[in-house]
């Protein structure tokens, strides 16, 4: 995968086990939530990490490039370079990404889009009148 050449972005933030923050969260290189946030969850830099762990609850906007969720996010996920959604994963918002990997038992409800949509050909009809 061409993510293994790029090294990832440290955790220097830490939302542990317990705490509830009322507020956005604006943060550099890489964040792990372990509690609650109510709050949009919005990186600062473009090598950016976001990991949500099995007991972490997000109400509100998650974005960064590289996401990793594995608890529950309520609001929209934008994740521009690798979303990962582990098996215990719930997500309630509309997705947008640009590369995605999604585990069995993982939830997500709503829309997922990529970033980048691939030019559809044209149209051309296996059989025409005009032959």
């Amino acid at each position: 995968m061409w993510f293994a050449k790029r090294k990832a972005a440290p955790i220097r933030s830490l939302v542990g086990e317990g705490t509830v923050l009322h507020g956005n969260l604006g943060f550099a290189d890489g964040v792990r939530i372990d509690g609650e946030v109510h709050g949009n969850v919005v990186a600062t830099t473009a090598a950016s990490l976001v990991v949500i762990s099995e007991k972490a609850r997000v109400f509100g906007e998650v974005k960064a490039a590289h996401v990793i969720i594995n608890g529950e996010v309520k609001g929209p996920v934008h994740s521009t370079e690798l979303l990962e959604v582990q098996p215990k994963a719930r997500i309630v918002g509309n997705v947008r990404y640009e590369v995605l990997e999604m585990h069995q038992g993982a939830l997500i409800d709503g829309e997922l889009r990529p970033l980048k949509t691939a030019e559809k050909p044209a149209l051309v009809l296996a059989a025409s009148n005009d032959a």
